[in-house]
C-alpha cells in the first residue's frame, strides 16, 4: 500500500547534485519555493518546470522514483482542485448550480495551483533523495548557527528533523508489515463504505504507534549509552565546504529568480493578447 512512497528515502549515486554542499541544496530548495510562489503566470511556471527537470537530470535519480513521491498528496491535490473549480469566481461561466459554478478562470487557476503544488513536492523530494539524513542535519545546523547566540537549541532542532526524516521510510516499512499481517488474519481494507474502511485502519494504527514509541525509546537508550550530550563540545568528522558546484547552483538560481520577476513585470507588455488568460492573481 505504501511501498511507492519515496519521500525521506536516500538514493545513493555519485551525481552533480549529490556532491553539492547540503547547505547549498537547502538554500536552493528555499529559493525554488520562493520562485514557485513568486511566479504568477504560466510562462514563469514553465521556468520552474525546466529547473526541476534540470535538477533531476543532474541528480541521476529516476524520474519515476521522484514522481512516486507525489502519491502521498494525491488526496490533497484532488480536494484542492474540487474546491477551486467549483468555488473560484470568474466571468466566463460554463456551468452553474446554486453556489457551485465552473468558470474558465477557475479552471485556469486550478491547473496553475495543482502544478505549483506538484513542482513543490518534487523539489522537496529531490533534496531528500540526494542528501543523507546526516548531511541534512549538518546543513540545517550550519545555516541556523547564528541563532546559537540567542541560546536557541540549533543542534537539537536539526537532530529532531533528521530523525523524523530518517524514520519516514522505517515507519512505512513497518506499516506495510502490519498490513500484510492483518490481511493474513482475514482483515479487509478495500471493501465496504468509508466508515468501515476507517474502522479497519484501527488495527493498523495501534501496533504502529506501539512500534514507533518502542523505536523512540530504543533510540534514546542507545544515545544515552553512547554518552550523547547534545551540541556541547561536539566536533565534526566532515567539514562542510562550498565548492564550484554550489557556485554554479547559486548563479543559476539568481538568474532564474531574476527571469521570473521580469516575466511577472513585463508579461503584460510582451503578450498583451493572452495575458488576461494566463495571469494568476
Amino acid at each position: 500500500m505504501l511501498s511507492d512512497v519515496t519521500f525521506g528515502q536516500y538514493y545513493p549515486t555519485q551525481s552533480f547534485v549529490h556532491r553539492m554542499d547540503p547547505r547549498a541544496k537547502l538554500l536552493a530548495l528555499i529559493a525554488y519555493i520562493v520562485l514557485l510562489f513568486v511566479a504568477n503566470n504560466f510562462y514563469a511556471l514553465a521556468i520552474c518546470a525546466l529547473l526541476i527537470i534540470a535538477a533531476l537530470a543532474a541528480s541521476q535519480v529516476p524520474f519515476g522514483r521522484v514522481l512516486r513521491s507525489v502519491k502521498g498528496i494525491i488526496f490533497i491535490l484532488i480536494f484542492t482542485a474540487v474546491l477551486n473549480i467549483f468555488f473560484h469566481g470568474g466571468k466566463t461561466v460554463y456551468w452553474q448550480w446554486w453556489y457551485l459554478k465552473i468558470t474558465l478562470e477557475g479552471i485556469i487557476f486550478t491547473v496553475f495551483l495543482i502544478l505549483r503544488l506538484f513542482f513543490l513536492v518534487m523539489g522537496s523530494s529531490v533534496l531528500t533523495l540526494t542528501t543523507t539524513p546526516v548531511a541534512l542535519t549538518d546543513g540545517i545546523e550550519s545555516l541556523l548557527k547564528p541563532l546559537k547566540y540567542i541560546k536557541f537549541p540549533v543542534h537539537e532542532l536539526a537532530l529532531i528533523m533528521s530523525i523524523a526524516l530518517r524514520f519516514i521510510p522505517t515507519l512505512i516499512d513497518e506499516t506495510n508489515r502490519i498490513i500484510s499481517a492483518q490481511k493474513a488474519r482475514g482483515a479487509d481494507f478495500e471493501s465496504g463504505n468509508i466508515f468501515k474502511r476507517i474502522k479497519a485502519i484501527i488495527p493498523i494504527l495501534i501496533p504502529l504507534l506501539i512500534s514507533a514509541f518502542r523505536r523512540a525509546e530504543e533510540l534514546g537508550d542507545a544515545m544515552d549509552a553512547r554518552c550523547y550530550s547534545g551540541s556541547k563540545n561536539r566536533t565534526k568528522y566532515k567539514k562542510l565546504r562550498f565548492g564550484w558546484r554550489d557556485l554554479i547552483a547559486f548563479l543559476l538560481f539568481a538568474a532564474l529568480i531574476a527571469g521570473v520577476v521580469l516575466f511577472n513585470i513585463y508579461c503584460r507588455d510582451i503578450f498583451p493578447q493572452i495575458y488576461s488568460y494566463i495571469r494568476i492573481s
